[in-house]
Parts: structure tokens; C-alpha cells; sequence
């Protein structure tokens, strides 16, 4: 990297831990954006734990800390309804999709009112994830979330094997194999933790069995992993199960091919698509995935792609330090674009995920 290049990163690094700091709610919610008509005034527990991991590892812990107490905070809230889930769940009755958490929750923790593709069920597991990485990070576990963390085992014990919507709020009808991965990653975390009894630990370790071998037999193809169970499609969301969430260890054979299939299906000159096929905005390019695709490679060891990916996440810049959900550089779907414009404005810029993984890829090559 050049010395110049290192000085606009410097710059776009403390731009984006002033953004995500001046726009965190005092609730300790991160907004996913604070202008995009359909994100405004919403965080999400996927979004703000990836969010909350990138504060964590590029020097704000206190963020991170305030954005766990808000998700604590919002699970204790809902301990009815997860009561009622496990309970229906140990009995062996059916509840519907609407009986489930939100994926998204106002900026105080309360529901909205706006209609949403609710039922994600991966979001719940990247907390408990980013909560345990964040602890191990900084020494660090705050005993009053504990009943939170205990509680969202629960509810994911009891949810795990449901179909619901991926990352990308589609496809409610399939098992998604980015989806399985996030949950097993998070009752993975939450055993790590230490702090469940050991009734909850024994489910958690059972069902976190159960999704690797579930994976395994039916969500890989070709030694990749697939978009969704049955498939033999790819998706980049794939790519956070390599890094940062480590749950396929960079050494193996599955890790190497999943990586290589995604690039050679979804990135084009360090830019990286959600999948073939999609619509979304004309289906640009996501600085967030390439940053996503730059961690795989380091966690790897290539730090020289990583970095690549790096530069190409700070060459989409807006207005000069806002970095945006996509760009519109190779579209998938050209004809699809302007409907989604007119539909809800300009795309989301700035974003705060995708400022928060410029600043984990960037602290990881960084080291």
C-alpha cells in the first residue's frame, strides 16, 4: 500500500468511527442508515452485530458494549414470546412465522409499525457471536446480559431448523446455509461463554452438532458451500462463515473452494455481487462483501488480496467519506434499477455495515 493510499485509508477509517459513533442511538442501536427511506430510524441484530465488531476491533469497545446492552435489552423484553416458542417447541406444536421475533427493531427497541420481511433467524446468532468475540477480544463479559444470552439459546434451539428469510429478506421457503452457519456460530459462542447451565449447554451443543452435519450432508456441492440446502448455487454471504465469524477454519479444503467459487461467480475487479440473479437496485456491488471476501483471505493468509479488497471498499466513496450499501459500477439487472429508486430513493449512503467492515478488514491487515 502506498503511503498515499495509507493516508486516505487513515482518513476514511476515522471518518467511519465518527459516522457510527455520532449516529449511535443513546440506546445503544445502531440506525443502518440514517437518510435511507426504508432503513431509517431501524437496527438490525445482524447489521449492528457486524456493526459492533467492527467498533470492537478498531477501538471503540465502549460502542460495542452499549450496542450488546441494547440487544440484551430488546431479547429480556421479548422473553414471553420466546417462553412461548420453546414451550411450543418441546410440545410439538406448530406455530406460525408471525409468532417469531422481528428482525428489526426501532432505534429504542420497540417494534415498528412499517411492514418488513420479519422472520430472519441469523441475526440472533451473529449477536451471541460478536458478544463472545467482543468478550474474548477485551476480557470482558458483563454478567447482566447473561440471562439475555441464556434466552436467545433458547429461542434459537427452538427455531433453528425452521426455513425463513435469508440475509437479503427473500426466499422464505428454504433453509439457508449463511442462515444455519450464523446460528451455529452463535450457540457455538455461547457455549464458549461459559455461563450456561447445563441443561441450555447440552441443547446448545446438540443442536450446533446437528447443523454442522446438516450442512455438511445437504448444504455442500461440488466441496463448496451452497446458497441454500439442495442448492448448488453460491451466495457471498457465505463468505463472513470463513471470516470474521471463523466458523469453517481457513485451512480446510471446503474454506478454499467455497472462496474460489464465490469469486469466480460474484466478484468482478474487486467488487463483489450478492448472487447471480439478483434484482435488488439493478444488483450492484457491495463494499461491505468485498470487505467480507478480504477477510476470508486473510484469515487465509493472503493478505496482499485482502488488501486488494480493501482498496476497492474505500474506492466507493461518496461525497467524500460516506461509503454506500452497493454501487451501481456492474449491474446484474440494469433494467430492475430505477425501480427500485423510485420505489425508495437513491441507494443507502451512507451505510453504516459497510463502514463498520472497512474498519474490521482494515484492522485486520492492519495488525
Amino acid at each position: 500500500m502506498t503511503t498515499a493510499a495509507a493516508a486516505s485509508g487513515d482518513a476514511l477509517a476515522d471518518a467511519s468511527l465518527a459516522l457510527i459513533s455520532s449516529l449511535q442511538h443513546p440506546s445503544g442501536a445502531y440506525p443502518a442508515s440514517p437518510t435511507f427511506s426504508a432503513y431509517a430510524g431501524y437496527c438490525w441484530f445482524r447489521d449492528g452485530s457486524f456493526i459492533a465488531d467492527g467498533m470492537s476491533a478498531a477501538g471503540d469497545p465502549s460502542s460495542a458494549d452499549r450496542f450488546f446492552e441494547w440487544c440484551s435489552s430488546v431479547v429480556l423484553d421479548h422473553r414471553d414470546q420466546i417462553s412461548r416458542v420453546a414451550a411450543a417447541r418441546a410440545l410439538g406444536q406448530p406455530l406460525d412465522d408471525s409468532q417469531m421475533l422481528p428482525t428489526r427493531f426501532l432505534l429504542d427497541g420497540s417494534h415498528g409499525s412499517d411492514d418488513w420481511w420479519d422472520f430472519q433467524l441469523d441475526g440472533y446468532g451473529t449477536w451471541l457471536w460478536a458478544l463472545e468475540a467482543h468478550a474474548r477480544r477485551h476480557g470482558r463479559l458483563p454478567d447482566s446480559l447473561a440471562d439475555a444470552v441464556m434466552l436467545t439459546v433458547d429461542y434459537l434451539t427452538a427455531t433453528w431448523d425452521r426455513p425463513c428469510f435469508d440475509w437479503w429478506e427473500e426466499h422464505t421457503e428454504h433453509r439457508h446455509v449463511s442462515t444455519l452457519g450464523c446460528v451455529g456460530a452463535g450457540l457455538e459462542a455461547a457455549i464458549a461463554m461459559e455461563i450456561l447451565d447445563s441443561d441450555r449447554a447440552d441443547r446448545a451443543e446438540a443442536v450446533a452438532r446437528e447443523i454442522r452435519m446438516l450442512i455438511s450432508a445437504e448444504g455442500v456441492t461440488s466441496g463448496h458451500l451452497t446458497k441454500w440446502l439442495g442448492s448448488s448455487a453460491v451466495d457471498a454471504s457465505l463468505l463472513a462463515l470463513i471470516a470474521p465469524m471463523g466458523y469453517l477454519p481457513p485451512d480446510s479444503a471446503l474454506t478454499s473452494q467455497t472462496l474460489t467459487r464465490i469469486e469466480s461467480e460474484l466478484a468482478v475487479d474487486g467488487g463483489m455481487h450478492r448472487y447471480l440473479g439478483d434484482t435488488f437496485f439493478g444488483g450492484g456491488q457491495w463494499p461491505l462483501l468485498s470487505c467480507f471476501a478480504g477477510l476470508a483471505h486473510a484469515a487465509m493468509g493472503d493478505h496482499s488480496a485482502a488488501r486488494a479488497y480493501l482498496a476497492w471498499a474505500a474506492g466507493t466513496v461518496r461525497d467524500g467519506s460516506s461509503l454506500p450499501e452497493q454501487v451501481p459500477d456492474h449491474l446484474l439487472a440494469p433494467d430492475f434499477e430505477q425501480e427500485w429508486i423510485d420505489r425508495w430513493g437513491p441507494v443507502a449512503t451512507p451505510l453504516l455495515w459497510s463502514h463498520a467492515m472497512y474498519l474490521r478488514l482494515r484492522s485486520e491487515v492492519s495488525r
